[in-house]
């Protein structure tokens, strides 16, 4: 005798997009619309952008993510079907991430801190470079990296900015953080350098108030920084979830064979 379905109590969340939009009225015609203090799971329609904004939320924090993908790529996101989505849940392998948390202090010496899932990148904010000084857990590794930028990377973000600035592709069990430059000035033969997750590391500004610069993580940025610290939040922890042919650790993967 099969075994009988556990039904989830789905809470649906849309980007603004009409296919998202479109999506979200059928699906809660269909299932339901839970409120999220009273669900199982958090159902994600939209692209990258938003599975990232999704997972910001207060709720990711709490609930399981599983996403469909009414976007572009759809990287973070399984195929978007509306049948048998209750045997899918079911189903759905769980991916724990833990994101970077950013301590950026501006030149005006106000402190702020955020999260990333992707990564934290550093860029430059005029028509001149930048000029960044580097620290891993308090050694001083470059002194000067004049630049457009640079960034750190988490596996899950591996594929995303870090693999457009021709930075490596992490496989996410890999415990590693990719450390990358963009359009390196000097030394102009640095390509970056791959840190195991639980390094602390430090960027300083030389020259800020000529040089501006702005720290973004994700999606949240800081103007005019004159010093930024990375390290990886083991303490806070946000899960995914996939089918099991469409497993995030699969497509990190296949995207190293991608040409």
């Amino acid at each position: 005798m099969t075994e009988a379905l556990e039904l989830k109590k789905i809470s649906f969340c849309a980007s603004e997009t009409e296919n998202a939009q479109i999506a979200l009225r059928r699906l809660t015609s269909r299932f339901g619309q839970t409120p999220p203090e009273d669900a199982d799971v958090l159902v994600a329609l939209g692209g990258d952008g938003f599975m990232l904004e999704t997972l910001h939320s207060d709720w990711a924090r709490k609930l399981p993510v599983y996403g469909m993908n009414r976007g572009t790529v759809g990287f973070l996101l399984n195929n978007y079907t509306e049948s048998k989505l209750q045997e899918r849940l079911e189903r759905a392998v769980p991916v724990t991430l833990h994101p970077l948390k950013m301590t950026a202090i501006t030149c005006d010496g106000e402190t702020l801190v955020a999260h990333a899932i992707n990564e934290v990148s550093l860029l430059r904010s005029t028509r001149q470079t930048a000029k960044i000084g580097i620290e891993v857990d308090g050694v001083e590794r470059l002194d000067n990296l004049t630049c457009d930028g640079v960034l750190l990377a988490t596996p899950a973000g591996s594929t995303a900015y870090n693999l457009s600035a021709h930075g490596p592709i992490l496989p996410l069990k890999a415990q590693l953080l990719a450390l990358t430059p963009i359009s390196v000035f000097r030394p102009r033969r640095w390509r970056g350098a791959l840190l195991p997750d639980e390094a602390k590391v430090k960027f300083v500004i030389k020259e800020a108030n000529k040089r501006p610069v702005s720290a973004v993580a994700d999606s949240f940025e800081v103007r005019n920084v004159k010093q930024v610290e990375i390290e990886t939040d083991f303490d806070r922890s946000f899960e995914l979830l996939f089918d099991p042919e469409q497993q995030l650790e699969e497509r990190i993967l296949v995207e190293q064979f991608n040409y």
